[in-house]
C-alpha cells in the first residue's frame, strides 16, 4: 500500500469521518487487520475560518503550502485537501509540491459522470462552494450540468454548517432544513444533489431523500483508497 497525506483540521470533525472511511475502504478492499499508511496533519483552523478577502486566502494559502511540503518531505506519495471550501487554494498547494493531489470535485465529477447523473445537479456546500467558480467548474468540466444556487438559502446552510456542524453539533431543525431543501430541489427539477460539505453527512441521510444523494468527502475517500491500494496512477 502507498502512503497518503491528508491536510485535515479544517474542520477536526471533517478529518475525523475521512480518517474512519478511508481505513474501513482499505478494510474491506486488504484484509480485516490491514490499516491505511496515512500522514495527517490537523491544522488549526480558527486563522483558516471566516477568510473574507484576497488577502486572507493569501495567507490561508502560506498555510496550506506548507502542510503540502512537510507532507511531501515526511513520504507522502499522494496528497489530499480534506475540505471543500479549502480546493480554493487547491492550483496553489498542487504547484507548490511535486507529488499528485487528489482533487475533490474531480473525484465527484468522474463518478456522477461514469453513473450518468450529469443533468441538473444542485450543489450544496458553504457560500463560497456554492457560489464560486473554482469548485463548479470543475465538476462542469466532467459534464456535470449545475443547476444555480438558491441564494435565498446560501446563507442559512453556511450558517448551519460554520456555527453548528463544524463544532461537531447536528440538531434535529438543521435535519429538517435540509430535507426541506432537498425536496424543493427536486420540485424545481434537480436530478441530483452534491453534498459539497463533508460536515453535511451529519444531517442529510443520503439514503432517505427524494434524490440521489453523492456525498463529496465519502466519494473523495473511495478515491484515497483506490489510490491507496494501487489502483490508479501517481
Amino acid at each position: 500500500m502507498r502512503k497518503l497525506g491528508m491536510i485535515g483540521g479544517m474542520s477536526w470533525v471533517s478529518t475525523g469521518m475521512y480518517y474512519r472511511w478511508i481505513n474501513r475502504g482499505v478494510q474491506r478492499r486488504a484484509e480485516p487487520m490491514a490499516s491505511a499508511p496515512l500522514l495527517i496533519e490537523s491544522l488549526d483552523f480558527r486563522p483558516l475560518f471566516g477568510l473574507d478577502d484576497e488577502a486572507d486566502w493569501d495567507r490561508a494559502g502560506d498555510v496550506l503550502v506548507e502542510s503540502a511540503k512537510r507532507m511531501e518531505d515526511a513520504g507522502a506519495g499522494a496528497l489530499m485537501i480534506c475540505a471543500n471550501s479549502m480546493h480554493r487554494l487547491y492550483d496553489r498547494v498542487a504547484e507548490a509540491i511535486g507529488i499528485d493531489v487528489l482533487h475533490i470535485a474531480d473525484c465527484v465529477g468522474a463518478k456522477m459522470a461514469k453513473e450518468g447523473a450529469t443533468e441538473a445537479a444542485a450543489l450544496i456546500g458553504t457560500r463560497n462552494v456554492m457560489t464560486e467558480s473554482f469548485y463548479r467548474r470543475r465538476l462542469v468540466a466532467h459534464g456535470i450540468d449545475l443547476m444555480p444556487p438558491d441564494m435565498a438559502q446560501v446563507g442559512e446552510v453556511n450558517r448551519i454548517i460554520y456555527e453548528e456542524l463544524m463544532a461537531g453539533v447536528g440538531t434535529r431543525s438543521s435535519q429538517r432544513f435540509f430535507k426541506t431543501m432537498i425536496t424543493r430541489m427536486e420540485q424545481s427539477g434537480a436530478k441530483a444533489v452534491i453534498s459539497a460539505c463533508t460536515e453535511l453527512d451529519m444531517v442529510i441521510d443520503v439514503d432517505a431523500n427524494v434524490l440521489p444523494i453523492f456525498d463529496s468527502a465519502r466519494i473523495h475517500c473511495d478515491a484515497a483508497v483506490d489510490w491507496i491500494m494501487g489502483d490508479t496512477e501517481g
